[in-house]
């Protein structure tokens, strides 16, 4: 069968890759037409847009783009429309992907939805397009499926979250040779994860590089993200003795005793590993002006905290992340005993996520609906 799939950002073009190879474990003769990365183009079939050309973050910085937006959803009907797929997945990335699911809709096609936009966080009255354009939805978190089903009445399917299968089945990294070839002392390591997108890094990365000097008994390490090169963060990092290491922040998660994470998926994979974290945000002022009104019903930013229902990890947002701050945040998640209580959380939480298995049973629900 031929399946069209659209993921919008680094984080679907990893839960694409896994869904496609369990597709193809499903159906020998599966074809791949997608939008996402280098991930699921290492599997199979045809990458028409990487996500590097999509990402855009925050209200203003859609508006500067409309028109490239524009495009983009013009070419993308009229490329689904000469692939004639047998179904479309939709991967997150909602204010795209529910604009083709509308369109996919009334052409015919069957429309599957991997990863639910956060419509439980702002953009409620999704849900109507949601229930007249989606004929099947898949999520990865618990409360998710009580949002769904029992306050708006369209069911769902619970699958478990990806990224435990992706912590799991990752290569266990043998610390010695990891520091050896990437030039990193003895020193415990503090992982920066600034984010993915240009806009998200250039507000992130300095005021976490700025409380490096504090910490001499540590080595700080900055997770590069695979949709930037060295040179963008290199004017952050020449007067610093920060480390950087690029496209493998995993491993980097697994060898670490703390982060500093910017708020998003990332947050919940250092959980995944056991790190201590604080998680960061800070967009532009219009932003988190417009995004304050928009999200006024939730407790709390990080995934890691909406899933446990208690605040497990420190948010600092907007003013409050700042050098003072952080340092302060830092030098608690390096005590002994708050590290403790990090772990007996970190577990819980993995029980709540429904264990391993998502990409399969989300490719076993899709393979025998339209099969």
């Amino acid at each position: 069968m031929k399946y069209y799939i659209i993921a919008g950002e680094a984080s679907g073009d990893l839960h694409g890759s896994n869904l496609m190879k369990a597709l193809l474990r499903q159906d020998l003769n599966a074809e791949f037409r997608f939008w996402g990365g280098d991930l699921m183009q290492n599997v199979s079939g045809t990458l028409v847009k990487h996500y590097k050309e999509l990402a855009f973050m925050g209200f203003l910085e859609v508006i500067l783009n409309l028109r490239t937006i524009t495009k983009n959803l013009s070419f993308c009907k009229q490329d689904v429309d000469a692939y004639n797929p047998d179904v479309i997945i939709f991967i997150d990335y909602p204010g795209f992907n529910l604009r083709i699911a509308k369109w996919a809709k009334q052409k015919g096609y069957k429309t599957h939805y991997y990863i639910s936009p956060q419509i439980w966080a702002w953009k409620e009255n999704r849900i109507k397009a949601i229930k007249r354009d989606v004929d099947k939805m898949y999520v990865i978190l618990p409360f998710e499926k009580k949002f769904y089903e029992n306050k708006h009445n369209y069911p769902v399917e619970f699958v478990g979250h990806p990224l435990i299968d992706s912590v799991a089945e990752r290569n266990q990294v043998d610390e010695y040779e990891f520091r050896a070839e990437h030039e990193l002392n003895e020193k415990p390591i503090i992982a920066l994860l600034p984010g993915s997108r240009k806009q998200e890094i250039r507000k992130m990365l300095s005021v976490m590089l700025s409380v490096v000097n504090d910490f001499p008994d540590y080595q700080f390490v900055i997770a590069g993200a695979p949709s930037q090169d060295f040179n963008f963060y290199k004017q952050y990092i020449d007067d610093t003795n920060v480390n950087f290491i690029n496209n493998q922040t995993h491993d980097l998660l697994s060898v670490s005793t703390a982060a500093l994470v910017t708020s998003g998926t990332a947050t919940l994979e250092t959980a995944l590993f056991k790190v201590p974290e604080v998680v960061c945000y800070k967009s532009s002022w219009l932003s988190y002006q417009i995004g304050k009104r928009l999200v006024k019903h939730i407790k709390y930013i990080s995934l890691v905290n909406l899933i446990m229902d208690k605040e497990v990890v420190t948010e600092l947002i907007q003013n409050k992340f700042n050098t003072k701050t952080l340092k302060q945040e830092l030098t608690i998640i390096l005590d002994d005993y708050e590290r403790t209580k990090f772990f007996i959380n970190y577990y819980d939480l993995e029980k709540k996520l429904g264990g391993k298995g998502a990409s399969e049973k989300v490719a076993e629900l899709i393979y025998n609906s339209i099969n």
